[in-house]
């Protein structure tokens, strides 16, 4: 054994079961029973706490390069690693754009210098994000950074045929295309779910239609074109029935829904708080109860945070000139409890297969949402469920403030977290 190796005493797998000690060695799962700890090793005492995969997000903006006054790739991977997430996924809409192999390339060899989590670059689906002309999509798969999921989020791709094209690309290129689903002529001037509050508050409407009829168009182009299609944030309770008449169909179409779609809602926007902000909206009370009851049901696949840090001057102004956005990285675990796990809705089973399984398979990680078995990658969360924390912004890891949970209670809190056996977080701190 090598002094790397890493003993975790009294642990659960899944939250199922008698505690078991697993013994980590040279970045795998090297014994799980009650294995000796070897000399050099590092003990955690798990104390009966829940041992589960590393947590993977499909949806992160680390606003570098271009934007590191809100974020940058250090903080917001120590952000991710505190959060229990071993991957991240982030997005393309950096200042340059990430619609070349050079940005991605970048931001690759950052997140390894790095070293919390493993970055990957989503590359732009069109150049600069303008909707108009495809992006470099062959050069970015194939460089360094081995893209392999491609989305102009923050915009949709909203002209069919560029679309179309974007989705038979993929194809040859074995790689998965997000698209932010709105549609932008329904949205012009939108600040709130169109709905009795905001039209009581002032606020011009994004009505759900938006979202369900780019959802509608996309997943009809992937079926014919035999592309793999993915939709990010999910928000309104017509796009799950839209979603599962295309899975019913054949399409090969995912989906996300983000925490804060989870457990927010638009009663929120009468304090005229900025934090509240957020694309798409927070939406009413039903389009929650949807989105957690298809997210049980697996017919939306998984949860992915869009965390979204800001620089004060872009969120602490008036609501019409706020960015939309919220951070999400270090509370994410703790909203799904709250939501999903605590009424009944998912197990610490599911919680792996939400967080962690599905965005692995979701994204072609061959090493990341694995089984808790001998043999496989020590890419590990291990979670204290009994344990209850105040979210306070100014505590919080990333550069940024813009926490919709300021002051709120959540439960569980992430123990520790290895990176191929290696520990990245432990007890909230960094190591």
């Amino acid at each position: 054994m090598t002094t790397s190796s890493v003993l975790l005493r009294q642990v659960r797998l899944y939250g199922t079961g008698e505690p078991v000690d697993v013994l980590i060695a040279d970045g795998v799962i090297a014994e799980i029973g009650r294995p000796d700890a070897p000399a050099g090793a590092e003990v955690i005492d798990g104390d009966g706490q829940i041992l589960l995969p590393g947590f993977v997000d499909l949806h992160t903006h680390l606003r570098e390069p271009g934007r590191e006054d809100a974020e940058t790739i250090e903080t917001g991977s120590a952000a991710a690693a505190l959060g229990g997430y071993t991957a991240v996924f982030a997005m393309a809409n950096t200042d340059p754009v990430a619609d070349n192999a050079v940005i991605t390339d970048y931001v690759w060899r950052r997140g390894q210098e790095v070293g919390l989590v493993d970055v990957h670059p989503v590359g732009a689906v069109t150049v600069g994000l303008a909707g108009e002309r495809l992006a470099e999509m062959g050069t970015m798969a194939n460089s360094a950074a081995r893209v392999r999921m491609f989305s102009d989020d923050g915009h949709c791709v909203f002209d069919p045929l560029v679309m179309r094209r974007a989705l038979e690309y993929s194809t040859a290129l074995g790689v998965v295309v997000a698209q932010h689903a709105e549609d932008p002529r329904l949205t012009v001037g939108a600040q709130a779910h169109e709905g009795e509050r905001a039209a009581r508050l002032g606020y011009p409407g994004w009505p759900a239609s938006a979202e369900e009829s780019i959802v509608a168009r996309d997943c009809v182009l992937a079926r014919h074109a035999g592309a793999r299609l993915h939709i990010c944030h999910v928000s309104a309770a017509g796009t799950v029935d839209v979603l599962r008449w295309a899975k019913e169909l054949g399409t090969a179409v995912s989906a996300e829904v983000t925490p804060h779609h989870l457990l927010l809602t638009d009663e929120r926007l009468s304090t005229f708080d900025p934090v509240n902000k957020v694309n798409p909206p927070l939406r009413s009370e039903a389009d929650v109860q949807r989105m957690r009851q298809a997210l049980a049901d697996g017919v939306i696949d998984c949860v992915a945070t869009d965390h979204a840090p800001h620089a004060p001057q872009d969120k602490d102004c008036e609501w019409a000139a706020a960015r939309p956005g919220m951070l999400g990285l270090q509370t994410a675990l703790s909203v799904v409890v709250e939501t999903m796990v605590r009424p009944g809705l998912l197990d610490w089973r599911g919680v792996a297969r939400v967080l962690s399984e599905r965005p692995a398979q979701i994204a072609g990680l061959p090493d990341q949402g694995r089984p808790l078995a001998e043999g496989e990658p020590a890419n590990l969360v291990l979670v204290d469920p009994d344990t209850e924390w105040t979210v306070q912004g100014s505590e919080l890891a990333s550069r940024a403030r813009n926490t919709p949970y300021e002051g709120l209670r959540l439960p569980a809190v992430v123990s520790a977290t290895l990176l191929r056996g290696r520990i990245t977080s432990r007890e909230g701190k960094l190591v």
